[in-house]
Order: C-alpha cells, then structure tokens, then sequence
C-alpha cells in the first residue's frame, strides 16, 4: 500500500510539474492544482494512520496508538490555502486573458507567420 501512495504522489507531482511548463494560463493553473493536491496527499500519508487508532489518547487501553492530528491539520489548512490560490491565479489568468487578448504566460500570442509558412 505504501508503494501504491508513493508512486501515486510520484505521478501526481510528475504531471503537475508537467502541466506547469505548458504556455498555456489554464495548464498552469492545473499544475498548481496538481501538485497542491500531491503535496496535501504526501503530508497525509507521513501522519502514518491507522483506521483502528483513536483520535484522542485515552479512549481505548492502548496508549501508544493514537493518531497524529498535526498532519490532519496541516492538509486542512493547506487545503484552504490551495482554495485561495487557486481563486487567486483564475482571476489574475482571466483578467491577463482579457486585457492580452492572450492566454500565453508571457502574454504574447502564438506566432501566426510560422503558421503561414507551413501552410
């Protein structure tokens, strides 16, 4: 199961890395996406949890068994966080695309005479 998360949270960073190198503004938000949500699942997988493990110490007999709640806390946070972001760079995506015309990054449309030339 670990190699399954671990190769899981490979492809997930890969394809975000991926997505990011696109020139494209709607990509790159993909690729923030991506690894916003392959980063959330790695700091998940490190609070190692256990289905049978009590929230709290105490509940049960065993006292060495309880979950870790400091990854819980921050996956929940970066979650909120990764919402923000996420908002952020639709807004300013959209708003580039408006004011460019273009949804390039660097804001520069696709050089139209080397598709003349090929034609």
């Amino acid at each position: 199961m670990a190699l399954l998360v671990s190769l899981l949270i490979g492809v997930m960073v890969t394809c975000g890395v991926y997505l990011l190198l696109r020139a494209r503004t709607f990509a790159v938000v993909m690729g923030l996406i991506m690894l916003s949500y392959a980063v959330n699942l790695f700091l998940f997988a490190m609070g190692r949890l256990a289905a049978t493990a009590p929230s709290l110490v105490g509940l049960t007999g065993a006292k060495d068994v309880a979950a870790d709640p400091v990854p819980q806390a921050l996956v929940l946070t970066a979650i909120v966080i990764g919402f923000a972001m996420t908002a952020f760079a639709v807004t300013l995506a959209l708003r580039a695309n408006s004011e460019l015309g273009s949804d390039h990054v660097d804001g520069a449309a696709p050089d139209s005479s080397a598709k003349e030339s090929a034609e």
